[in-house]
């Protein structure tokens, strides 16, 4: 039985990393819960329990693969929370609970929603300001372009991971004005932008955000210049985290290089990701709604009691 349980989580992860793999763009928390599909639909447990039982190990050893990632352990978190939901309805036909679950874990549409929700905040001749490489911003905008709204937007560099650099090619594609600005040069930008538009690694109790270095900065310099800022995050990002200040994240580092000149007792701090409370945002586009950060609580009950 050992064996058998090592063997499914093994495939599990393959699976995982598998779908990152042939599609970049997929998001790593539907990517966690597809292949947890996977898991249902080769399982042999008899009864609703066992099935659990199973989701859970393999939910486990998908953390495992980076359990500093928020998104993945919110995805794995909100889908188990939907098989408990699951199996209460369905005691009676468990190969129809099985399907339920199945579907529910294939058809997941939260960018498309956020798009067509979040595309109306882009008014014509709009500026914005966006920082890193975010899917659902993305689409949010690519949905503007197809509605035939002009707009221009900023671009954070996005150091060390050039993700904003990344994020500008996609824009240059769709023919949208971009201008890149250094990381430092936010505030000096945000006198020439109407809104500002990022999106999330996590979604946290209280209504905040967790996501790439600088979020917390530009909320900020947003508050204190009174331009709008927006979220836009798929609710299998709402994680039941309730930080209190920047200490209480999960620590993750990404490599920085600063150049051969900078002596070696010198040290560098680079964490990935900084913490962005409530009181700096104006609403939040999820696929459950166009929300304010106190709404977000609500909407984590209903998915999680």
């Amino acid at each position: 039985m050992f064996d058998i349980a090592v063997g499914m989580n093994d495939s599990v992860v393959r699976e995982f990393h598998e779908a990152l793999n042939k599609s970049p763009d997929m998001a790593v928390a539907v990517a966690a819960i597809r292949a947890l599909t996977g898991v249902i639909s080769n399982s042999s447990a008899q009864t609703m329990m066992g099935l659990e039982k199973e989701l859970k190990d393999a939910a486990a050893a998908l953390q495992r693969c980076n359990p500093t990632a928020i998104s993945l352990k919110a995805g794995c978190e909100l889908f188990l929370r939907y098989t408990t939901r699951t199996s209460a309805l369905e005691l009676e036909d468990f190969s129809a609970a099985k399907r339920r679950l199945i579907e529910r874990g294939k058809h997941i549409r939260a960018r498309a929603t956020i798009a067509e929700l979040g595309a109306r905040f882009i008014r014509p001749g709009c500026v914005l300001l966006t920082h890193g490489m975010s899917r659902v911003v993305l689409a949010l905008l690519q949905r503007a372009v197809a509605s035939n709204i002009n707009f221009s937007v900023y671009v954070t560099e996005g150091r060390p991971d050039g993700t904003g650099q990344a994020m500008a090619r996609e824009l240059d594609k769709l023919g949208v004005p971009v201008t890149m600005v250094l990381d430092s040069g936010v505030a000096y930008a945000l006198e020439r932008v109407d809104l500002v538009l990022l999106g999330a690694e996590g979604v946290v109790e209280n209504g905040g955000v967790i996501n790439k270095l600088g979020t917390y900065q530009i909320a900020l310099c947003a508050k204190s210049l009174n331009k709008p800022f927006y979220v836009a995050a798929e609710s299998y990002k709402f994680a039941r985290l309730y930080p209190l200040n920047q200490q209480d994240l999960p620590l993750e580092h990404k490599p920085v290089d600063v150049g051969p000149l900078l002596p070696r007792s010198v040290a560098v701090d680079n964490p990935s990701r900084d913490y962005t409370p409530p009181a700096y945002i104006n609403l939040l586009v999820t696929d459950l709604g166009v929300l304010t950060p106190a709404a977000v609580s609500d909407e984590l009950i209903q998915l999680y009691v």
